[in-house]
């Protein structure tokens, strides 16, 4: 699986890239809103530091927009449009699953339903200019100085990590007590098995 080919790159280096940029992402966004807030501030959904939003965005348009490389005004505008567009429907998502988005643009001018807004679809831009231009050779040359075998049980420690972090926080998001629906499944196994015998 981890060598398979996808649109010209192995798996193993696109999952590790989104990785990488999820932390990446997380890291950046967090210290801007520390100085922002004057406070430590995680912008993650979870503990772990790992904003999914800026790997999926960084390896999409990657993906998307490196047949351009060298055509910087396409790149530019692409980017901006795609990862504005991603923003919108990522809080639009939020919106319906959990009632908020974590972000919050209805103070700057020229937003949409505080979802986008212009000067952050601008950044986008420069963000697309960058991941193209410099940033993903960058995190390229990063995932190939480590062994492949590591790299992939890195990958594999890393995102399992986050998936159990994602799972407990979720659960929390929708209110649900674990220990209550455990006894409840125990429970049920109980009777079912007691039908049986």
């Amino acid at each position: 699986m981890w060598t398979k080919e996808v649109l010209g790159t192995d798996v193993y280096h696109l999952v590790a890239a989104f990785v990488i940029y999820s932390m990446l992402g997380w890291l950046l966004e967090s210290i801007y809103m520390s100085i922002c807030n004057r406070k430590l501030t995680n912008r993650g959904f979870a503990r772990s530091p790992f904003c999914p939003i800026y790997g999926f965005g960084a390896v999409s348009c990657y993906l998307l927009l490196s047949p351009l490389k060298g055509q910087y005004v396409k790149i530019y505008l692409i980017g901006a449009v795609l990862a504005t567009l991603f923003e919108y429907l990522v809080g639009r998502g939020m919106l319906r699953l959990f009632g908020e988005i974590w972000w919050d643009y209805k103070e700057k001018p020229f937003n949409f339903q505080g979802i986008i807004c212009l000067e952050s679809t601008i950044a986008w831009g420069f963000y697309a200019l960058g991941v193209i231009g410099f940033v993903h050779a960058g995190v390229y040359r990063l995932i190939d100085r480590v062994a492949f075998d590591r790299g992939v049980r890195l990958v594999e420690i890393i995102l399992c990590v986050v998936t159990v972090d994602y799972v407990i926080q979720l659960l929390r998001a929708f209110h649900i007590d674990v220990r209550e629906k455990g006894a409840q499944f125990r429970e049920r196994c109980r009777s079912l098995i007691a039908r049986w015998y």
